[in-house]
Formats: structure tokens, C-alpha cells, sequence
């Protein structure tokens, strides 16, 4: 078999459901297999699963293993030239699994790809390319030099901003939300490391692929990435966990240096952690106190596809109350062509036709021309759902 697709899953079916469905389109041709490692979900996910997907391969786990532990179970049980792991809150456009086994058939010592990954303003995420955090350019980011000198090779070596985003360039580290690996890599190196419950596994992979001599690449094909729907980034746990694997990253990495260059750096993560726990423990007296701030203007949404599309939106944003503009078209072109105006600071989401513009297309679409509190949202025929990247919409359970 050419490929095993492998996706940890934790309570976020519908944005699983999207996934697999951008998936079924990408794979098309290709001698794959999709697994689905759910880590003990509570939502139905595993009923949805089986309901509606039937042709992938359901692991169903008792309690929540972490993200390596899962994917490794999965890894384990395939055989496969290439591994994909994904997240589950990601769109694959319908030419990028194709192009990126394209390019590691042909390139023979490369152990781990990555892609461009979109956020859902349209902007371009800078975790589609980073450096090995060494300490110091985990100081430099840390000390905000990265985000003042970002072509610097130097400072900017995090994000490794100063490589092009138009062609395929040698990266360090590839992102575990879209990893693909090369089966004889993995099989050299080893899987990924279970010290780590869900952050920074990505990171050691590749630093240990780059150790036994193989390559990471960064490709310009494209995937949108919610970044993190199964993940309350405000709550305690992804505080202690996120900086955690950091600590686990750097002591078993670079534990060897001495404490003039280890200390600094063990002090600024501490210094982090502690920051981002007391913010977390404000805005949670704030909250039970009654101080919530100013009050977020309603959403708008606008929806743009076929006039069948927007006449079915209408109906759901009708039940549920949507402040909602419509814009039926019939091409990708005239869409493009549409003018989309905002006002104030309120959110916008722009809902697109799934079934006329494609995946990839929606992509296109909303990366064109990226503006301030404006998200892109998917229309599913298939499930009859509005999908944003806050909020499901049309859903009668969740």
C-alpha cells in the first residue's frame, strides 16, 4: 500500500467529518487507508464513525492516550510506504496528497514533508515551516527578536521566516497537524516519543530524523488548519501540558550544555508558564465575578455557492437567528470576482460552497484576499451543516 492517512480525534466529529470528507476527495487514485484513532471522545464520535465512514478504520480507546501514543497504535498496525498523520480540524485541498507523494518518490532522503497551512483568516500560518527550538533561538523568540527581525536568519530562525513560501525549501521541523513520513525513516529512527501527552512530539520527530541523516521539506500545497478545536488553549491543562513538552523537549535534547546557556532558558519557560496560568486565573475570577467586558457584537455571515446552497442556509439561519447575507453564484470565477465589505469590529464569517468551489478552491478563495475579523466557513451537503471555525451550525445534536 502507498499510504496510511492516521488522524487522533477528541471530541470534534463534525470537524472530523469535514476532514474525511476533504480526504475522500484527496486520496482519490491513490492506494490508501485512513485510520481514525479516537481518544476516548464523548461527543458520538465514534457512532458518527461508524454511520457515516464506513471505509476507514475506527480505534477505539478506553481513555485518552495522548496524540503519539495513538498515532503510534495506528502506525503499528499498517504497512504502508508513507504515513500521513493530520489533525482532525483541517481541510485538504484535492491536489495535495497527490503532489507531496510526487515529490518524496522523488526525493529519495526525505523523511518527513509539511505543507502550507492557512489559518482561518486567509493568512498563511507560520508553523507551516520552523527551526529546532535550540536555546537560542528559543531565547530569540522568547525575547520577541523573531517577530521584530523575521528575515534575519539569526533571529528569525523559529518560524525560519526568511525562506520562500513559493517553492519547496529543506525545513527542521514539520508540523504534526500535517506530518507526512517516509515508512523506511520512521521504521530507522523510531516512532514518536510517548514522554510527550500532546505538544512537541512533532518537534522530536523531526530533530530525530534530521540526527539520522534524512531530510524535512516544506511544500507550497495547501491545507486550512482551524488550529486546535479539540484544545481550550485558556484552561489549565493545555497551560501545564504545552510547557511541559517544552521542558521535555529541551532536557533530553540540549540537558547536556552547561546552566549558563540551560538556566536562561528552563527560567523563560517557567516564566511563560507561570504568565499565561496567572492570565488564565484572571480571567476566570473576572469571569465569576461578573466583569465579561464589552459585550462581542453579533456575527455576520455570508454565503456564497449555488442558489440551491444559500436557499438551504437560509433555512438554517433563519432557526437559529443568523444575522445573514447571501450571494448565490455559479463559478469559482464570479465568486472571486465578489466584493465582500465589513464593518466595524464585528466578525464575519464567509460561508462557502463546498460542492461548487471544491476544497481546494475554498482555500483559494479565502486566502485571495485576507481581512481583519473575517473567518472563512464551510457549507456540508452532505451533513446539511455550517461549519465555522467557532461554532457548528444545523446540527439537531451535537
Amino acid at each position: 500500500m502507498k499510504l496510511t492517512v492516521v488522524i487522533v480525534s477528541y471530541n470534534v466529529k463534525h470537524y472530523l467529518g469535514q476532514c474525511l470528507d476533504s480526504l475522500e476527495k484527496a486520496l482519490a487514485g491513490i492506494d490508501s487507508e485512513v485510520y481514525v484513532v479516537d481518544n476516548h471522545s464523548h461527543d458520538g464520535s465514534v457512532d458518527y464513525l461508524h454511520q457515516h465512514y464506513k471505509g476507514v478504520t475506527v480505534i477505539e480507546s478506553s481513555h485518552n492516550l495522548g496524540f503519539a501514543r495513538a498515532n503510534n497504535i495506528a502506525i503499528r498496525q499498517s504497512d504502508s510506504d508513507y504515513v500521513l498523520l493530520l489533525n482532525p480540524d483541517t481541510i485538504v485541498a484535492e491536489d495535495t496528497v497527490r503532489e507531496v507523494i510526487a515529490f518524496a518518490d522523488k526525493h529519495e532522503n526525505a523523511g518527513a514533508i509539511g505543507v502550507m497551512m492557512y489559518n482561518p483568516d486567509g493568512t498563511r500560518a507560520n508553523e507551516s515551516r520552523r527551526g529546532i527550538p535550540t536555546p537560542m533561538t528559543a531565547f530569540y523568540k522568547m525575547a520577541g527578536l523573531q517577530k521584530r527581525f523575521p528575515k534575519s536568519r539569526r533571529f528569525g530562525h523559529y518560524y525560519m521566516s526568511y525562506l520562500s513560501w513559493d517553492e519547496p525549501v529543506p525545513i527542521e521541523v514539520v508540523s504534526g497537524a500535517f506530518c507526512f513520513l517516509r515508512r523506511a525513516a520512521i521504521d530507522d529512527v523510531g516512532l514518536l516519543d510517548t514522554d510527550f501527552f500532546m505538544y512537541g512530539e512533532d518537534i522530536d520527530l523531526s530533530y530525530r530524523l534530521i540526527k539520522g541523516g534524512y531530510e524535512n521539506w516544506f511544500l507550497p500545497q495547501r491545507i486550512l488548519h482551524y488550529k486546535g478545536e479539540s484544545t481550550n488553549k485558556s484552561s489549565f491543562v493545555y497551560v501545564h501540558v504545552f510547557y511541559q513538552a517544552m521542558l521535555i523537549f529541551f532536557r533530553k535534547h540540549f540537558g547536556h550544555l552547561g546552566w549558563t546557556l540551560s538556566l536562561p532558558i528552563k527560567a523563560a519557560i517557567y516564566m511563560s508558564a507561570t504568565i499565561a496560568f496567572l492570565g488564565m486565573c484572571l480571567r476566570t475570577v473576572r469571569k465569576a465575578l461578573g466583569f465579561t467586558g464589552k459585550q462581542a457584537a453579533e456575527p455576520k455571515f455570508i454565503f456564497i455557492g449555488r442558489k440551491a446552497m444559500t436557499e438551504q442556509c437560509r433555512i438554517i439561519a433563519r432557526r437559529m437567528g443568523l444575522l445573514a447575507e447571501y450571494m448565490p453564484v455559479r463559478s469559482i470565477e464570479e465568486a472571486a470576482a465578489l466584493t465582500v465589505t465589513t464593518t466595524g469590529r464585528s466578525l464575519t464569517y464567509i460561508v462557502y460552497d463546498t460542492s461548487l468551489f471544491g476544497y481546494g478552491g475554498v482555500i483559494t478563495l479565502m486566502a485571495a484576499a485576507p481581512q481583519p475579523n473575517v473567518r472563512v466557513g464551510t457549507y456540508s451537503e452532505r451533513h446539511k451543516l455550517i461549519i465555522t471555525p467557532d461554532e457548528i451550525y444545523g446540527a439537531k445534536s451535537s
